[in-house]
C-alpha cells in the first residue's frame, strides 16, 4: 500500500497528546533527537512542544514531507517508530 501524506496526517491525528521522540537530519552524517509531546496539526505541518529541560526553545514543527523522505522519524514512546519505505 502507498504512503501518502494524507495517511501520515491521519495517523498523527490519533496520536495527538503522546510523547514523542524525534529523530531529525541536520547534517549530511548528523542526527538530532528531541523529545515532547505532539500538540497539534495542520494541513502541511504538526506541532512539537519540546521537553524545556532538555532543549532551549519550546516547540518545533516539521512537514509530513519530512516524515515521508524519512528526513524525520517519528518514535512515540512505548510504541515502534513510524518509518516508511
Amino acid at each position: 500500500m502507498p504512503i501518502t501524506l494524507s495517511s501520515i496526517k491521519e495517523k498523527l491525528d490519533l496520536k495527538l497528546g503522546k510523547k514523542i521522540m524525534l529523530t531529525a537530519q541536520v547534517g549530511r552524517k548528523k542526527k538530532t533527537e528531541r523529545k515532547g509531546i505532539l500538540t497539534e496539526t495542520y494541513p502541511s505541518v504538526f506541532v512539537v512542544e519540546l521537553d524545556q529541560d532538555e532543549n532551549a526553545f519550546e516547540r518545533v514543527s516539521y512537514s509530513y514531507t519530512d516524515v515521508l523522505t524519512q528526513s524525520v522519524e517519528i518514535q512515540f514512546l512505548d510504541e515502534e517508530s513510524l518509518q516508511y519505505a
